[in-house]
Formats: structure tokens, C-alpha cells, sequence
């Protein structure tokens, strides 16, 4: 079954990058000219996504007005004659369709997720964090993530290996089986020591799930924080259904982290050939100070 729907949970606060995310959602924060969330919906659309849900909270205006197609710029850019800048908004509005729904309370991760039941139905779902980019080596990672719910039929989570004294910071992997880059789950331990670690492979923001979530995260009790934990609902269906991790080919950049976001900024700046010469050379220099 093929899967063309997404959700992308947008409701957090972004308290890690204040004071800028007092008035702006942190998954507006660009990377060169384009906004975090515009490189997801990208990964989605890629994948062959065609339906997104973005699940929002008040103060995230900003969101809905990126995607919203024409409007005065685009007739100014017209008259204008700006016709490489026009395409470019226009891009954006050919991505996918673009629904939003509002979390009532920010209960969590979980409970963000769970907002889409409605949206999903009986189909099985991406689910792809707006603050965090990953850019596949051959393909996006969400495709990557949807050919493995084909290949299984069951969900799939991203997952990433990270050096062993930051396990305590993530989800990790406990794996039953691995054919590859593929590995059946036994269970999920969230943020364990490094001694007690099961793996060095962490769930590292892209899911693609089945239905079957939904009635999990009904029943699941609110954790640290009073939040619904979306892990935990995963080990919770890991009981009724098999589940699936794929070591994904590609690059994670957690642009909720400042240092993260820093570098993020100079590899996408790099790989832009218009820049690349002249900011290359600007990095060589500054680099002797």
C-alpha cells in the first residue's frame, strides 16, 4: 500500500531558540533563504506524498502564510517582471496539498500525532518533525522510510547511529532481527545510559506508521511533563504489531540546536553554487583569526 499522506507536528514553542522564537515559529528559521519546514514539505513531496497535515498551536501564523498560494507579492513579482523569484513561491504551491489542524493543549509529541487521526483515516502515514532536515545521499529519506512500509507492511521508523555517550539523549533502538540496513524491533528504551543501551541506534525524526497507532496513543498515559510520549505508544503497539528501523541513507541536521543550526547553515551555504566559491574563501579567512 502506497503511502500519500504526512504529518508534520509543528506546535512547540522553540524555547531553545529564544528570544527569536518568541514572535517566530522555530520551523521558520531559514537555512540560506528557505524556511526548515519548506525542506520537509520538500522530503515529503519527494517521497510522493500528496496530502500534508501540519499540526499547529497559536502564534504559528507565519506557517499557514508560507504556504498559502498567491496573494500580493506574487502579483507584484509578476508585474514586475521578477520571474525567477515567482516560480520560486510557485514551487512552493505545487509541493502538496497542505491541511492544518490545532493542538489544543501542548501535551507532547504524542499527543501532536494523535490530532491526525481524523486526516489519516485507515491509511497508513508518514510523520516527519518539522524543526529537523534530513537529506538523503541517493533518495529522501522519507521515501526511503516508504519503501520499507512496502517491502514489510508494517511501520518503520528512521534511525541513526550516534556515538555511544549520547544515547542518554535519544529513543534507542533494541533490535529482534536485521536483514541490512533494515532491523525488526523488540523493543524501544528511552534515553537509557550508555551502559544499559541496547544499540547506538537512535529514532531520529521520520516515521511512517499504520493505523494502528492511534488507538495506542488513546491509551497512553501522560509521562515527565504530563506529555504524551510518542515512544512510548511505538513499545506499546511493538506488542500487537511488528515494527521496523531503517539505518537511513543520509544526514540528520537538528536545526533546534544552536550549535547544530550553525553548522547546518555553512554546509547548506556551501552547496549552493552561487555562493560557494566566495564563502568558501570568506570561511579560509576568518578561520585564521
Amino acid at each position: 500500500m502506497k503511502v500519500t499522506k504526512a504529518v508534520i507536528p509543528a506546535a512547540g514553542f522553540g524555547t531553545r531558540f529564544l528570544p527569536f522564537t518568541r514572535a517566530v515559529p522555530k520551523e521558520m528559521i531559514p537555512l540560506v533563504d528557505k524556511p526548515v519546514i519548506q525542506y520537509v514539505v520538500e522530503e515529503a513531496s519527494a517521497a510522493g506524498i500528496t496530502d500534508i497535515l501540519i499540526v499547529v498551536s497559536t502564534g504559528k501564523e507565519a506557517i499557514q502564510e508560507h504556504f498559502v498560494p498567491g496573494g500580493p507579492l506574487e502579483e507584484r513579482l509578476e508585474k514586475t517582471g521578477k520571474t525567477a523569484e515567482l516560480e520560486s513561491l510557485r514551487r512552493i504551491d505545487s509541493l502538496a496539498r497542505i491541511h492544518y489542524v490545532y493542538q489544543p493543549e501542548l501535551k507532547g509529541l504524542g499527543d501532536a500525532v494523535a490530532q491526525a487521526a481524523g486526516f489519516t483515516g485507515n491509511d497508513p502515514f508518514a510523520v516527519l518533525l518539522g524543526d529537523t532536515v534530513l537529506r538523503g545521499e541517493t533518495e529522501p529519506v522519507c521515501a526511503q522510510l516508504c519503501r520499507a512500509f512496502e517491502r514489510t507492511g508494517a511501520s518503520v521508523v528512521a534511525l541513526e547511529e550516534v556515538p555511544l555517550e549520547k544515547v542518554s539523549r535519544y529513543g534507542i533502538a533494541e533490535l529482534a532481527s536485521s536483514d541490512g540496513r533494515l532491523h525488526k524491533l523488540a523493543s524501544l528504551v528511552e534515553k537509557p545510559s550508555p551502559e544499559t543501551a541496547p544499540s547506538r541506534l537512535a529514532i531520529a525524526s521520520r516515521y511512517v506508521f499504520t493505523p494502528g497507532i492511534f488507538a495506542e496513543l488513546a491509551v497512553t498515559r501522560p509521562g515527565k511533563g504530563g506529555e504524551i510520549q510518542l515512544t512510548d505508544a511505538m513499545k506499546s503497539l511493538l506488542k500487537r504489531e511488528p515494527m521496523y528501523g531503517l539505518q537511513f541513507e543520509g544526514r540528520r541536521y537538528d536545526i533546534g540546536n544552536k550549535l547544530e543550526f550553525l553548522k547546518s547553515t555553512v554546509e547548506f551555504g556551501l552547496r549552493r553554487p552561487e555562493f560557494h566559491d566566495a564563502f568558501a574563501a570568506y570561511l579560509r579567512e576568518i578561520v585564521k583569526d
